[in-house]
C-alpha cells in the first residue's frame, strides 16, 4: 500500500529537493512548506507548494491538514530568528505557549519541543534517511586522503570540545588545530564558523573541523550536515581535513563532497567517536 501524501517543511539547500525527488519517485505526493528567507519559492514551482513567512505556521497546518497529510519531513538550511521577528499567527501562538522555555533553549531544545507540539497536532515526523538513505555514511575513510598523527590527536581533542558544546546545546561543531581551539561553532553555523578560523591558523600542520550529533540528539532533525561548500570552507580556513559522525551526518552530494576533498588534498573520515577514541588513544 503506498503511503499518503507527504508534508515537506523546507529550509535552504538541495537536501528538501532531493526528498522531495525521491518520494516522489516512490510514488508519493509532495506538498511543499517553503519557509521564505531560508529557501527559494522558485524552486520549488514544480511542485504544490505554499510559501510562508516563519511566523506562519497556523496557515501551514491549516495547508497540510486540508491536503490530508499526516506524514512531514523537516529538513534544509535554517538561520535562528530572534523571537521578536517571528511575528506568529494565531497558530504560531498557540503553538509557541505550548512550546514555552523551550523557545529559550539551544537548537535541539527548541526542536524537540517543536517536534512534540506537531505530533499533538496528529503529525509523524520522519527523518530524512527514511526518503534518502545514502545520504548519511558509515564510518570509515570517505575520500583517497588519510589523516595522519597530529590530525588523529586534534580528532580527539575535537570530539570531547563537540560534546561539551552539545551537552549544553549550543553547537555542532569545532575546529581544532595542534591541539588549539581555533573556534567552535554557535549560532553562526558551519561556513561562518570556518570563514572566522581562516584568520586564525597557526603555522604548521592543518586543523581539523569535527561535526557530532549532540548528545541525546533527536536525529529526525537537523542532523550535522556537510557539502561542497563545507569542503571549500575547509580549504580557505587551511584545514588538514574533516571527521563526521558516521550514520549521522548528512553528506550533501557524497560524489561532489569526496572529489572536492579529494582534488584538495583534504581527508574525510566519517567516525563513531567512542570507537574511534578506542581505536586511537594513545
Amino acid at each position: 500500500m503506498t503511503p499518503g501524501p507527504l508534508g515537506l517543511v523546507a529550509g535552504g539547500g538541495e537536501v528538501p529537493l532531493r526528498v522531495a525527488a525521491a518520494a516522489r519517485a516512490a510514488g508519493r505526493e509532495v506538498f511543499a512548506v517553503v519557509i521564505e528567507g531560508w529557501a527559494d519559492p522558485a524552486e520549488y514551482r514544480h511542485l504544490p507548494h505554499l510559501a510562508i513567512r516563519l511566523g506562519a505556521v497556523g496557515q501551514a497546518i491549516d495547508a497540510l491538514r486540508a491536503r490530508g497529510i499526516r506524514q512531514l519531513v523537516m529538513t534544509g538550511r535554517a538561520t535562528r530568528p530572534s523571537f521578536l521577528s517571528i511575528r506568529p499567527d494565531a497558530g504560531a501562538a498557540r503553538m509557541l505557549l505550548k512550546i514555552g522555555r523551550a523557545a529559550f533553549q539551544g537548537d535541539d531544545g527548541l526542536l524537540k519541543a517543536v517536534v512534540r507540539v506537531l505530533e499533538e497536532e496528529g503529525f509523524e515526523i520522519l527523518p530524512v534517511q527514511a526518503l534518502l538513505r545514502d545520504l548519511l555514511p558509515p564510518a570509515g575513510q570517505l575520500g583517497a586522503h588519510a589523516p595522519g598523527p597530529e590530525a588523529l590527536r586534534d580528532i580527539r581533542r575535537g570530539i570531547a570540545v563537540v560534546r561539551a558544546l552539545g551537552a549544553v546545546d549550543v553547537g555542532q561543531g569545532a575546529v581544532v588545530q595542534q591541539g588549539l581551539v581555533l573556534g567552535v561553532e554557535a549560532i553562526e553555523g558551519t561556513d561562518a564558523l570556518l570563514a572566522r578560523c581562516a584568520g586564525l591558523r597557526r603555522e604548521g600542520p592543518g586543523g581539523v573541523l569535527v561535526k557530532l550529533v549532540k548528545p541525546g540528539q533527536d536525529r529526525r532533525v537537523d542532523l550535522p550536515t556537510i557539502g561542497p561548500a563545507t569542503i571549500a570552507g575547509a580549504v580557505a580556513a587551511g584545514l588538514a581535513g574533516l571527521a563526521v559522525e558516521a550514520d549521522g551526518t548528512i553528506l550533501v552530494d557524497r560524489p561532489a563532497t569526496v572529489a572536492a576533498a579529494d582534488a584538495a588534498g583534504l581527508f574525510l573520515l566519517a567516525i563513531r567517536p567512542d570507537e574511534f577514541l578506542e581505536e586511537t588513544s594513545p
